[in-house]
Formats: structure tokens, sequence, C-alpha cells
């Protein structure tokens, strides 16, 4: 009896999972494959309309761009945390999450004052004479990835701290002692050392930037339409609910390929280092 009890402690969220989540998720999903042209014809043609591929390359072109510039950002300001003091750790993680506290549509309106025709980067351009006319930076993909690496930059970070707070000091120590400098020290041991936290935050990166809504809505416009704008648009001015299924189910199996291959990359760099 004592052996069941894991499984009947498991059995509530099992119950949740399948009839709050899947069964829905399952029940919008199917209808993809018998209505329409029916089948795996629904995707095909999706993929075969030169708009919806635009589309989708973006998506995954942004996405993809977004979760390296985190993890190029994430990995070094992550360690430079982890190494402080449980006083300034503290610290600095509050002000890395202060910024999550704050409504996503009120810091997409606050880097369209930044990034607009009159905003503070144009305005400081100008006014050096470093250009003559203001630049076109919204409403593009630019504008894009940068709110959504603002957006979710604190999410590597937090993921990262937790992974690089173990590396103990006693290994950077013998590497210096054995003449590493402290950049050759960083690349050879906190980078590979930091995979498993790189892995995960990059692929809660990509997930967020890929099913994100507000940031490219308000920084990309019409003009440079993705995924999740795409599919609102479907279901809101088109009623197109079949479509609608389809751009999900695609977001759904782009995810899961994206966060597979992240995982074989980050096993064979971890058997090559062994």
């Amino acid at each position: 009896m004592k052996r069941n009890v894991p499984y009947f402690l498991l059995l509530p969220g099992i119950v949740l999972i399948l009839f709050f989540l899947m069964m829905p998720l399952l029940s919008s999903i199917a209808p993809t494959f018998f209505k329409g042209n029916g089948g795996v014809n629904n995707y095909i043609n999706f993929f075969t309309n030169e708009f919806n591929r635009s589309i989708f390359f973006r998506t995954l072109r942004i996405s993809l761009t977004v979760s390296l510039v985190s993890l190029i950002l994430g990995i070094p300001t992550s360690y430079y945390i982890a190494s402080l003091s449980k006083k300034w750790k503290g610290l600095l993680m509050a002000m890395v999450l202060f910024p999550l506290l704050t409504n996503s549509v009120i810091r997409s309106f606050a880097w369209i004052n930044i990034l607009g025709k009159n905003g503070i980067v144009n305005t400081f351009l100008e006014k050096f004479h470093f250009i003559d006319q203001p630049m076109n930076l919204l409403y593009t993909e630019f504008s894009i990835i940068v709110g959504s690496v603002y957006l979710f930059l604190p999410t590597m970070i937090m993921t990262l701290v937790g992974v690089l707070e173990n590396i103990e000091e006693e290994m950077l120590e013998a590497a210096e002692t054995l003449g590493a400098s402290p950049i050759i020290s960083f690349i050879k041991i906190v980078v590979p050392l930091s995979l498993p936290g790189a892995v995960v935050g990059s692929i809660l990166v990509f997930t967020g930037t890929l099913t994100a809504y507000t940031t490219p809505q308000l920084l990309g416009g019409n003009k440079q339409m993705m995924l999740a704008t795409f599919l609102y648009q479907r279901a809101t001015t088109l009623g197109d609910w079949n479509g609608v299924a389809v751009i999900a189910l695609i977001m759904i199996v782009t995810t899961y390929i994206v966060m597979k291959l992240l995982d074989l990359l980050a096993k064979k760099l971890d058997r090559r280092e062994a």
C-alpha cells in the first residue's frame, strides 16, 4: 500500500493536466485533420503560402536571435551575480526581477518612447549630429528583438544564477595557478558548466518570444507580424478557428523541435568537453 502512495499523490495533478490542458488543446487541434482540405493538407497549404512562410520564418528568426542575445548577456551577468555575497546577490536579483513586476504593455510603450522618431535615441543622435534625420527604429525586427530581450533577459539570468552559484571557486583558482587568464578560465570552465542552465533558459526565452503577443504587436505592428499576432488576427478579425488551430499546432511543434535540438547540442558539447 505504501508503495502506491506516490502514485495517488500524482493523480490530482495528472487529472488536472488531462482535463484542463490536454483535452481543450486536443479538441482545438483535432478538427484541423478533418476540416478544411483535411489532414496534413491544412499544414501544407499554410507553408505553401508565401505570406504565411514569411511570418513563420520571421518568428523563428526573431525567437532564436532573442535567445542567443539573452544567453550572451545572461552568462557573464549571472556569473557576476553568483560570485557576490548573499547581501549583494539578493539586491541585484531584486533589480533583475523588478522589470517583471511591470506590465508588459507599459514596458512596450516605454520602448516606443525610446525608439520612436521623436524618441530618446533619435533625439540624442540628432543633437550630437550623428544623423541628419530620424531613423526608422520602431516597427522593425530590431525593435521587437530589443523589446523581447528586455522582457525575457531576467528569465535567462534567474535560470543561470542557480547553476553558476554551484561552481566552486577552487576550480577557477586551480586554472589560474596553471596559467590560465580570467577570460580563458571563464570560457573553459564557467561556460561549459553553465550549459544545463543555458539550455533551460534558452528554451524558456525561445518559447516566450515565440508565443508573445503584446511586444510584437506594439513594437512590430502589422508590418512585422509574428505567429502570435497572426493567430490573434485570424481569430478576432476573420473568425477562422480552423486556421488558428493550425497555427497553434505549428507553434507547439516548432517549440518541441527547437527544444530537442538545443538538448542534443548541449549533450554534444558536454561530451566534447569531457
